[in-house]
């Protein structure tokens, strides 16, 4: 079985760091991240991306930017929000969102 793939986007690099770590330690998730627009928008046409995940500190424009070129290159892509608390609650919000795909 394929893992799924998790663009995580983000602006503080320990953050970002960390949220990757936590992601890869499922067997069955391989996390990649940018913490630039420019970066982000790079790797999601580089490689397929199940889900991209924001972190904190994505300003509204960036935001808006982002998720509309995604949608522009995979309009079936799932795009979700963490808002930190720990590993229990992130593993939780990518479940949540693999239940919908």
């Amino acid at each position: 079985m394929d893992k799924i793939q998790i663009l995580v986007v983000g602006r503080n690099p320990e953050i970002v760091q960390t949220v990757v770590r936590l992601i890869n330690t499922n067997p069955a998730w391989n996390a990649a991240h940018a913490l630039t627009d420019d970066h982000a928008i790079s790797t999601f046409e580089s490689q397929p991306f199940d889900l991209v995940l924001f972190g904190g500190g994505i300003e509204p424009g960036s935001d808006d930017y982002l998720r509309q070129a995604f949608i522009s290159r995979d309009p079936k892509i799932t795009i979700i929000q963490h808002y930190g608390g720990g590993s229990g609650l992130l593993a939780t919000e990518i479940n949540m969102a693999l239940e919908k795909l």
